[in-house]
């Protein structure tokens, strides 16, 4: 009798690889993260102020991340509290040029398994990193983004915990809300939109600034089934090596997020010109973003495909004042939106046009409250500036201020001076100008510097022509008015100067879900993160149409005549 044979056993990948889900999954519809109020003796506060003592207390050397393996080189560059430079928070390997081709590869082997987990394992990688940094990864990014970039508790909340947990969610959901997105299909054929990734790998280039912009830029097109290679800030790669652990912890495959710090320009000559570059996302100056454009254009020959190009970059973000408007208001929107985080962020206030009329009561108000500003180390409940970056962004401001100094049509109305022996401060500075083509209302400067323009209130349409045309940035800006067809006229007349426009706020704090953020001219491509048309640059689509019952003949019926 025989015997009927056992079958062979299967590895459990090939297994797995058989089994289909039967389901229409749904990402949960995203709210807002919480922003949490760090009160005295709260429990995100003692949180917090244990880890800050632990990150404190110790040196930490960050490893390259390529394919999944740490990678230690004998190149290093060093990590410091902007605050206090002396305190060294640790060290970074710098990526070679052999490292960067590794990452390529790391990158290119990872895409096919990549691309063929189903759209809601994916989202489920990133939900998990959402529900990990809302819970016990919280209090690790905020100290580290404290200590590396020099942020004070409630800007770090904002930043490397709130908005960073929205752009997971948030993202997800506008990745099914995309798949959802399908044609007509009349009868007899069926009609389908096939979302692909990018063909060959992403560059995501990110900034000091914000953790949130740094997480975010990578794993978006992650997302959206495309493998990544990052390279951060050399200045706020401490937060970043932190964001590669959280990504680990979640479940981000090997390969998939390829961690390359080092140079710009050694990393960036390699990158660029490689014939499987995919896209860029990028988010920092105007003139590095442009560089990269002319590389790209330079080699458009040599890709598979066309790449890609997003970016958000500088800006000249204004605030416009009308003679029906709250000298208060405006006020408070001015101090906060220029001061904050030392004016480094790209949506910071850096220009006000007031009227003559409301100039007074504004100054007045602006600084009596300055008087009440603190300046120091972040860890102070008390603090609303801190220090800027570091030493180039220092030189670079304190060099604005020296200008506007000894210029004879302009002159600075705050007092305190810039002090680098401990940390790099400078305290909140408020320049008045005759000239409206003065040359810190022109440039950007990324400092707490604010320049005010006072105009004859009978020269209201002029001026709003003069914002307009003043700057080759269009960030965000904001306008301050009680009368509605002021309102109106203001927005209208504006309309192309700011992708982001506030109407009696601050032109900072975008939300995701809320404000999409980014903007045109010289400050970037537009493509509005936090929203679905960031996600749509990441995939290639291909349209699919199936017929039914296909003809059986070559003729049509107009072809024949009635008698056959």
């Amino acid at each position: 009798m025989k015997h009927a044979t056992k079958p062979r056993l299967q590895k459990m990948d090939d297994i797995y690889d058989m089994i289909t889900m039967d389901t229409i999954a749904k990402v949960p519809e995203p709210k807002n993260e919480p922003i949490l109020g760090y009160m005295p003796d709260s429990p995100e506060l003692e949180a917090l102020r244990k880890e800050l003592d632990r990150l404190k207390s110790i040196t930490v050397d960050v490893p390259l991340v390529i394919g999944g393996e740490k990678i230690y080189t004998e190149k290093k560059g060093t990590m410091v509290m902007p605050h206090n430079h002396q305190h060294i928070l640790g060290n970074y390997s710098m990526a070679s040029e052999e490292h960067v081709l590794q990452a390529i590869e790391a990158a290119k082997e990872a895409k096919e398994e990549w691309e063929s987990y189903d759209w809601h394992d994916r989202a489920a990688i990133f939900l998990k990193a959402a529900d990990l940094l809302s819970g016990r990864w919280r209090a690790t990014l905020n100290a580290a983004t404290m200590l590396g970039q020099s942020k004070n508790i409630f800007q770090a909340e904002i930043d490397s915990a709130c908005e960073l947990i929205d752009f997971f969610r948030f993202n997800t959901y506008y990745m099914q809300k995309i798949y959802e997105e399908q044609p007509y299909s009349p009868k007899g054929m069926w009609n389908t939109m096939d979302y692909r990734p990018l063909e060959g790998f992403v560059f995501a280039v990110t900034p000091f600034n914000f953790t949130s912009i740094a997480g975010n830029l990578p794993t978006s097109p992650a997302i959206m089934g495309n493998t990544v290679l990052w390279k951060p800030a050399s200045s706020a790669v401490y937060s970043a090596h932190f964001l590669m652990e959280l990504f680990e912890e979640a479940g981000v495959p090997k390969g998939v997020i390829n961690f390359i710090p080092g140079r710009g320009a050694e990393i960036g000559r390699i990158v660029l010109p490689h014939p499987d570059l995919g896209g860029i996302h990028f988010t920092g100056s105007t003139e590095t973003f442009r560089q990269m454009w002319k590389v790209v254009g330079e080699n458009i020959d040599r890709y598979k495909s066309y790449p890609r190009i997003v970016g958000e970059t500088g800006g000249k973000d204004f605030i416009f004042v009308h003679e029906s408007a709250n000298p208060v208001e405006v006020g408070v929107a001015a101090l906060r939106a220029a001061f904050e985080y030392c004016g480094q962020k790209c949506s910071a206030a850096s220009r006000m046009y007031v009227p003559k009329s409301l100039w007074p009561k504004i100054k007045e108000y602006m600084l009596e409250q300055l008087k009440e500003f603190k300046m120091g180390d972040p860890e102070d409940v008390e603090t609303m500036m801190n220090a800027v970056i570091d030493r180039e962004a220092y030189e670079k401001i304190t060099s604005y201020i020296s200008y506007a100094e000894e210029a004879s049509d302009a002159t600075i109305i705050t007092s305190g001076k810039p002090d680098s022996s401990v940390g790099y401060f400078i305290p909140p500075t408020i320049i008045v100008t005759e000239n409206p083509r003065f040359r810190t209302m022109e440039e950007e400067i990324f400092g707490p510097v604010l320049t005010v323009y006072p105009y004859d209130n009978d020269k209201f349409d002029e001026t709003l022509k003069l914002c307009d045309q003043t700057s080759m940035y269009a960030l965000t800006g904001s306008i301050f008015a009680k009368d509605r067809s002021v309102i109106r006229k203001m927005t209208k007349a504006l309309r192309h100067a700011a992708g982001n426009f506030y109407i009696n706020d601050k032109p900072t704090a975008a939300v995701v879900g809320q404000q999409p953020f980014g903007g045109a001219r010289a400050s970037g491509t537009n493509d509005k993160a936090g929203s679905y048309l960031n996600l749509i640059r990441w995939v290639s689509v291909r349209s699919i149409k199936e017929t039914f019952d296909p003809p059986k003949s070559f003729w049509y019926p107009y072809m024949r005549s009635n008698d056959t």
